[in-house]
């Protein structure tokens, strides 16, 4: 109702020009038409391939001339002539004009477009482009209004939800759909920040697939959702989000996670606290920061969006901080979701040939952070907290800072237990507690390569796998925490006071 009483208070405010840049091309037309009774004006479309026909029969108009256009279509599908032949017009009227932009440098368009605004006191022409990209040259800029087309909220979602229900049943009437509040509210989280056609079908898709809206369908919606906004790049949609059953220790930040889960996957009637806004994960390389960002969203059933820095400024190099804003207008449509920034010391620090870039990155970002209302949680990742800047880590940009440390024994025996069970290989005869004795100092990820290790020798040796091949990989392992102790020593002793343990 609103986003009609907008376009009638544009169209009613003698705007000769009014440009609706979107997807929705029919739900344009059709709110254009149901306006045309308000202002009493007959509704053109033109498109290239069809010319002049009229908007609610698709029937070809009567020209403009007077004339039937079947005369002369091929000049009535020309850009220019139908500008003309508009301009040319007596009759009051309402023209849409579909994918216009491809004509838009053209002098002599443009040319025309602007006197028939200059005309429209005399003619009362009112002149609509519709188009998915559209931007109109500056001297027509006096003489247009924009107007945007609206998204559903979570409202009119969940009308299109059990619309499609209905008519299921209705096809089905012998039949028993399965469909769950629980898993109504996710799909309902998932469609938010789409176009009602755009929702509808996946709406669609969800419940023919398996006659059912179950938790199987988000994954699917999620992914779909990010294929149809066609986003490529500096912003990736990770496929596979892992479970917290899949990441050893981390046990506060586990319990952190989980305290406040409901806040944010809160709808806004029912958000009583702030949403939490994310976290910074410090620590020692290998030690599970990346795979504890993917579970994350995993825990929360949220989709994982990965900002890669090196893409932004590789591939974007002189355009850097447009596709930063990009990406993050991405992760707001994309909400709820996780935005998963790895090693964002990376993006944000300076060098000799930065020319500024890296801190007006910064400031984007900053800026961001700080005015962004939607439900989108920052997991940032780093091992190098020196190189990071204040301002970003204070308390209000991030809600804490956790220090991802060595695993202690309890979680180096539940890590050697998961990347066995990973690669199907049992664990019973074997002692997992020596095990993680024998491996004090040693990373998640250096557990890891002495379990693959291992089943190297295992398969050599056409043998099972034994506690003795893993003990000789342990002896054959220098860890990092030996390697390069000292550094080690200096982010353990920096961290103390000023992070809480994730372990």
């Amino acid at each position: 109702m609103f986003e009609l009483n907008d376009l009638l208070l544009l169209l009613r405010s003698a705007q000769p020009i009014i440009s609706i840049q979107t997807h929705e091309e029919q739900r344009a037309v059709d709110l254009l038409r149901r306006c045309s009774v308000s202002i009493n004006k007959p509704v053109l479309m033109w498109t290239v391939t069809k010319g002049l026909v009229d908007a609610g029969t698709g029937k070809p108009a009567l020209s403009l001339a007077g004339k039937h256009v079947t005369q002369n279509q091929s000049k009535e599908k020309d850009p220019k002539q139908i500008l003309v032949d508009i301009s040319s017009n007596r009759t009051p009227s309402l023209f849409v004009l579909l994918d216009f932009h491809h004509h838009l440098d053209d002098a002599y368009c443009v040319r025309m477009i602007k006197e028939i605004a200059q005309d429209y006191h005399d003619k009362g022409h009112h002149l609509v482009f519709i188009s998915h990209e559209l931007s109109l040259p500056d001297e027509l800029s006096r003489f247009t209004a924009s107007f945007s087309m609206s998204l559903p909220d979570r409202a009119a979602l969940r009308k299109l939800i059990i619309a499609e229900l209905k008519v299921w049943k209705l096809r089905n009437a012998n039949e028993k759909l399965e469909a769950d509040r629980r898993s109504i509210d996710l799909l309902l989280n998932n469609l938010t920040g789409l176009t009602v056609t755009e929702a509808q079908r996946l709406i669609r898709n969800a419940i023919y697939d398996d006659d059912a809206i179950s938790h199987s369908d988000i994954d699917r919606v999620q992914k779909a959702k990010y294929e149809l906004l066609g986003q490529e790049g500096v912003l990736g949609f990770e496929y596979e989000t892992a479970s917290f059953d899949e990441v050893g220790g981390f046990t506060a930040l586990k319990d952190w996670l989980k305290l406040r889960k409901a806040a944010f996957l809160a709808g806004e009637k029912e958000k009583l606290l702030d949403r939490p806004k994310g976290i910074l994960l410090v620590g020692i390389q290998g030690s599970g920061k990346s795979l504890a960002a993917k579970a994350v969203a995993g825990v929360w059933q949220a989709p994982l969006l990965r900002l890669d820095f090196g893409t932004l400024y590789n591939k974007f190099f002189g355009e850097t901080e447009k596709n930063i804003r990009h990406a993050l207008e991405l992760a707001e449509v994309m909400s709820p979701c996780v935005l998963w920034v790895d090693e964002i010391e990376k993006g944000i620090s300076t060098g000799d040939y930065d020319s500024g870039t890296s801190q007006r990155v910064l400031a984007t970002l900053l800026t961001w952070m700080a005015e962004n209302s939607k439900a989108v949680f920052i997991v940032a990742t780093a091992n190098n907290i020196e190189a990071l800047p204040p301002e970003l880590i204070r308390k209000g940009r991030l809600d804490e800072i956790f220090f991802v440390d060595l695993p202690n024994t309890d979680a180096r025996a539940e890590i050697f237990e998961i990347h066995l069970g990973k690669r199907e290989m049992p664990s019973a005869h074997l002692d997992l507690s020596e095990l993680a004795r024998q491996t004090e100092g040693f990373s998640g990820a250096e557990i890891e390569q002495v379990v693959v290790s291992g089943l190297y020798h295992a398969l050599a040796q056409k043998s099972d796998l034994t506690q003795q091949m893993l003990l000789d990989a342990i002896k054959t392992t220098r860890p990092l925490s030996v390697v390069m102790a000292e550094n080690i020593a200096q982010l353990q002793a920096w961290a103390r006071d000023r992070t809480v343990p994730a372990n």
